[in-house]
């Protein structure tokens, strides 16, 4: 699962996802995610891209409360974590409900129970029944879910596996209806990268909605286009 193997302090840049757990505070609820470089690779760090994603679900920019989302590639389940909590914040003296969907959090097989594990520690007793955690491995078993059945997809930091990218596009494809908004947060490294996005043009229409210039991310997002009629 790994894309580079486990060297301790190997690169600066990389040695906070050494760390046995990483920490941060969004949705007004301090959270702490284990990670576990040594046992799932990239599957079990938190990566910018989730963090990022995290902070434009904070923005409000996209209706959350009573939604029904699902997290595709979850890995250490921050994301799904943060869009199922809700959250009460005071602007200018009006109270506004920023997050609480009803989200699935999926990855693959080999990452439910480290995901699960901290889905379960970081969630408070109001909000289990948010957020399940369910296995998907991309374009096997879509039956599974229903089809065109989420308001929203959210994936950070899915899109670096060519392979991958098939079996993605046809899970979006399964997931999403004509009103589905999809969210991807991605760090554009290569030029397979840019290839996704334009793989994924052909059958949603995509916009960038944010930029985080420290870590480089962008958030784009999509809606699926309606079919093509052949004149």
């Amino acid at each position: 699962m790994a894309l580079v193997p486990y060297v301790e302090n190997s690169l600066p840049a990389l040695s906070k996802l050494h760390n046995s757990s990483a920490q941060f505070r969004f949705a007004n609820h301090d959270l702490r995610l284990a990670q576990d470089w040594k046992k799932l690779g990239v599957a079990a760090v938190v990566w910018d891209a989730a963090v990022v994603m995290c902070m434009y679900l904070e923005l409000g920019k996209v209706e959350m409360k009573g939604k029904k989302a699902i997290e595709l590639g979850a890995g250490t389940g921050l994301v799904g974590i943060v869009a199922a909590l809700l959250v009460l914040a005071k602007k200018i003296g009006i109270f506004l409900t920023l997050l609480g969907a009803k989200v699935t959090i999926t990855d693959r097989e080999p990452a439910l129970d480290f995901l699960s594990a901290n889905v379960k520690a970081n969630l408070p007793p109001d909000s289990q029944g948010s957020a399940v955690v369910s296995e998907l491995t991309w374009g096997e078993g879509l039956e599974r879910y229903p089809a065109g059945g989420f308001d929203l997809v959210l994936g950070a930091d899915i899109v670096y596996l060519e392979d991958t990218f098939e079996p993605l596009l046809q899970t979006l494809e399964h997931l999403c209806s004509n009103t589905t908004v999809v969210l991807l947060a991605c760090k554009i490294r290569y030029k397979r990268d840019t290839n996704f996005l334009s793989m994924l043009k052909e059958q949603f229409r995509v916009e960038e909605v944010y930029y985080d210039k420290q870590r480089d991310i962008h958030v784009y997002q999509s809606w699926k286009l309606p079919p093509r009629r052949d004149l």
